[in-house]
């Protein structure tokens, strides 16, 4: 019984610090991470999920980050010849009753002009700016390279 009160702990603790999320009214946001970008990088992503239980849609519209002199919501797209393009986006909108992901290869925030170097585990705070919702401050946890960006997938179905 010990053994197994012991190991339910521990897997509670581990579940606990994996995943991490902030609410604000309808909306959920979801393991905010950022993968361990070189100690010597300028710039690093960040991604998370953003779930909307409302009836009415939100639109995030701005991040600030005291870590990064800049912080922007990024779109990555690959086109039908193969070629990869990263456009800037001022806004984007949280349809009701559904979530929107963040992911490798396709939206992001993208930390430009780095203050310090970015260490794994690290707890790093932000706010996100939301049209309804107004600001809410989350905390993104710096992740070993390769395992941080896959977070979002955990998350659910971004179409749901």
């Amino acid at each position: 019984m010990t053994r197994f009160l012991g190991a339910l702990t521990a897997l509670l603790l581990a579940t606990a610090a994996y995943a991490h999320e902030f609410k604000a009214g309808d909306l959920e946001i979801i393991h905010p991470n950022i993968p361990a970008p070189a100690a010597t990088a300028r710039t690093a992503a960040g991604y998370l999920s953003v779930k909307n239980n409302g009836s009415a849609p939100d639109t995030l519209i701005g991040i600030t980050a005291d870590f990064a002199k800049m912080s922007t919501l990024h779109e990555s797209r690959v086109d039908a010849n193969g070629m990869a393009t990263m456009s800037g986006m001022k806004t984007l909108e949280i349809p009701a009753g559904s979530m929107v992901s963040f992911a490798s290869g396709s939206l992001h925030i993208m930390f430009m002009g780095l203050k310090k170097p970015l260490a794994e585990g690290a707890m790093l705070p932000a706010t996100l700016k939301f049209r309804n919702a107004g600001d809410v401050a989350i905390e993104f946890k710096v992740e070993p390279t390769g395992k941080a960006e896959h977070h979002s997938a955990h998350a659910g179905d971004p179409t749901n």
